[in-house]
């Protein structure tokens, strides 16, 4: 079925699942969705957060936990292509990059801002920036071609309809939200457009949950989709049952836009704790040296403790990322279910 060729990669269905974390995505999900014809994507962030000696030295534990989730995932995936997220406001960018590369990762997906060292550092990797505008794609292209004679392997357009933080003013939200995907479309194309003169494979990302999302966008020119938020109720994602039934329970309505400690405004499951924020509460111990953006000085609470919290099931202390369909689950289901409904 697959048009998607991401260099010489090809992945036998065209979906990438959209890394998440901290901790949602990790080898078992990731590894069952390459093993299953898609593309499997581990998020480096806080990915060290079970060691020992994350609290002392969380970055020195994260690069450690780079190579070993990439491999554990290539022990699940059969052959399948794995790739990890970065963050490009990740503090210390450059060695998580290096770390993957290192470990041998098959594609290194990168957004949170303009990836423009990503070539010089990730080796043999396939690379893929994450844009949401033609003139973000237009200034990557065009000083990747500058500096490193090198073009992307992949595009990754994540709309405002994506989870976790987003790459959009929260009035940009409101409005594409209020029409859905429409207006958004245009920008889509127009992307594309681009893309096809780079003679560059267009992913699209944000709001995608079945397979008439793929067909929709297929037919505008991408040759395939990023989904994160329907991995979430699977049996193989690494994130807690609790977590995972929080999805269950969501409504509609408890879907809402927050403002994160770092800055970005984010998509999340309304709960306990963000009432407790709302109130004035401060939950901020430490710093955990995640996203260079981050004042801990002033942050209202330590992103990295709440995300942690919420992955491990103490949901009243944690902060649920998730996209805007998250309230669509209501069972949960395996990776090979999901991947199948894709392929027809």
């Amino acid at each position: 079925m697959s048009e998607l060729r991401i260099g010489d990669l090809c992945p036998r269905i065209p979906v990438i699942q959209g890394g998440m974390g901290v901790g949602v995505s990790l080898s078992g999900l990731a590894g069952a969705v390459a093993a299953a014809g898609g593309v499997g994507v581990i998020s480096t962030a806080q990915i060290g957060y079970r060691d020992p000696d994350f609290a002392r030295n969380p970055i020195e534990s994260n690069l450690k936990a780079v190579g070993a989730e990439i491999k554990k995932a290539r022990e699940l995936a059969a052959g399948g292509i794995i790739g990890v997220n970065i963050m490009v406001a990740t503090r210390r960018y450059e060695d998580y990059v290096r770390a993957a590369a290192a470990a041998g990762v098959d594609l290194i997906i990168s957004g949170a801002g303009l990836p423009m060292t990503l070539p010089e550092l990730a080796g043999s990797a396939k690379i893929a920036p994450i844009v949401s505008s033609r003139k973000a794609l237009g200034v990557i292209a065009k000083h990747w071609k500058k500096k490193y004679d090198r073009k992307p392997d992949l595009v990754v357009v994540e709309g405002p309809l994506a989870g976790g933080h987003l790459g959009f003013s929260k009035e940009d939200i409101d409005a594409y939200t209020v029409t859905k995907e429409k207006d958004y479309d245009a920008e889509i194309r127009e992307i594309i457009a681009l893309a096809d003169e780079l003679e560059v494979p267009v992913v699209v990302a944000g709001g995608v949950y079945e397979q008439k999302d793929l067909a929709h966008y297929l037919a505008m020119g991408a040759k395939g989709v990023q989904l994160a938020t329907r991995f979430v109720t699977t049996r193989e994602c690494d994130a807690s049952d609790a977590y995972k039934q929080a999805y269950l329970d969501a409504k509609k309505e408890d879907i809402v836009i927050v403002k994160s400690p770092v800055g970005m405004p984010g998509r999340a499951i309304h709960n306990a704790f963000l009432d407790k924020v709302q109130a004035g509460e401060r939950f901020m111990r430490g710093c955990r040296q995640c996203i260079i953006t981050c004042k801990p000085d002033t942050a209202p609470y330590c992103i990295t403790e709440a995300l942690i919290n919420a992955v491990e099931g103490n949901l009243d202390e944690g902060l649920i990322f998730c996209g805007s369909n998250a309230y669509r689950a209501d069972h949960i289901e395996t990776v090979a279910d999901i991947m199948e409904e894709f392929s027809t």
